[in-house]
């Protein structure tokens, strides 16, 4: 049986792996290459240099790979690069990189991305993420790994969101979310821990109580962010077991750049 639907438009020069499938009228551009066992289905459009991993699971009317919108973008040689297993649903649209960027849109593993996800050029997903639908992202957006987005969510040109970070329906982000945190409004502000996300993820409970003295000392003693982040450091020796959740939290804080901050 082809997996192949006799009215899908594959260009020959596209590099399909034997087991991929392709639905009734989807089209597939010459540059693009996809890996084995990935489903694209009806009404696809997939263009542009675009590389597909093992696994991904394509819904119908998803658009990848086409250019930038950003005026500047003149045709360069930019690309978007998905991993594997990824489940895309219907409507979504990623766009290549740009070369202000880096050039490459790139989306990890096990990502769940549901209806209408906007991916702008240059942003980078990392894994086991959940974007709800009409999750909208900006161009250079950075999300970490295990990040939920809450429906409606809509993230500003460069900010970064740290991993198991959460955003409620219809939060607007406009500065840096930290890992961990839990945000929701219009500006977003941080309301919590995602404490129950990483009890789910099997966080220890010294390491949770580490994250719960991170909120503290970033939202609730009243300290400026180098204060927190001498606060946060000092974890690490009462709790060995958490140092790389420390130092996961340090590390984001640091490349914050002054003139956009952090949720508050």
């Amino acid at each position: 049986m082809t997996r192949i639907h006799p009215t899908a438009l594959v260009d020959p020069q596209a590099q399909l792996d034997d087991t991929v499938t392709v639905g009734p009228y989807t089209v597939i551009g010459p540059e693009v290459k996809i890996a084995a066992g990935t489903s694209v289905g009806p009404h696809c459009v997939i263009e542009g240099r675009t590389t597909i991993g093992r696994d991904n699971r394509i819904f119908q009317f998803a658009s990848l790979g086409g250019i930038p919108q950003d005026k500047k973008y003149a045709g360069e040689p930019c690309e978007l690069v998905i991993g594997d297993r990824n489940t895309i649903r219907e409507f979504t649209t990623f766009n290549i990189g740009s070369p202000g960027g880096g050039g490459v849109t790139r989306v990890g593993n096990d990502n769940w991305l549901m209806a209408y996800v906007h991916l702008a050029h240059d942003c980078v997903v990392g894994n086991h993420t959940i974007f709800a639908n009409n999750s909208q992202l900006a161009g250079h957006v950075e999300v970490g790994d295990w990040v939920i987005l809450g429906g409606f969510t809509v993230v500003h040109q460069f900010v970064r969101i740290g991993a198991h970070a959460m955003t409620a329906m219809c939060s607007l982000l406009f500065a840096d979310q930290p890992p961990y945190v839990m945000s929701q409004g219009q500006p977003a502000q941080a309301r919590s821990m995602n404490f129950e996300g990483l009890r789910r993820r099997g966080f220890s409970p010294a390491r949770i109580a580490a994250v719960k003295a991170m909120h503290k000392a970033l939202y609730r003693d009243g300290l400026t962010l180098e204060q927190s982040i001498a606060r946060i450091e000092a974890l690490t020796a009462q709790t060995p077991e958490a140092a790389a959740d420390v130092a996961l939290m340090v590390d984001f804080l640091q490349r914050t750049p002054p003139g956009r901050g952090i949720v508050r």
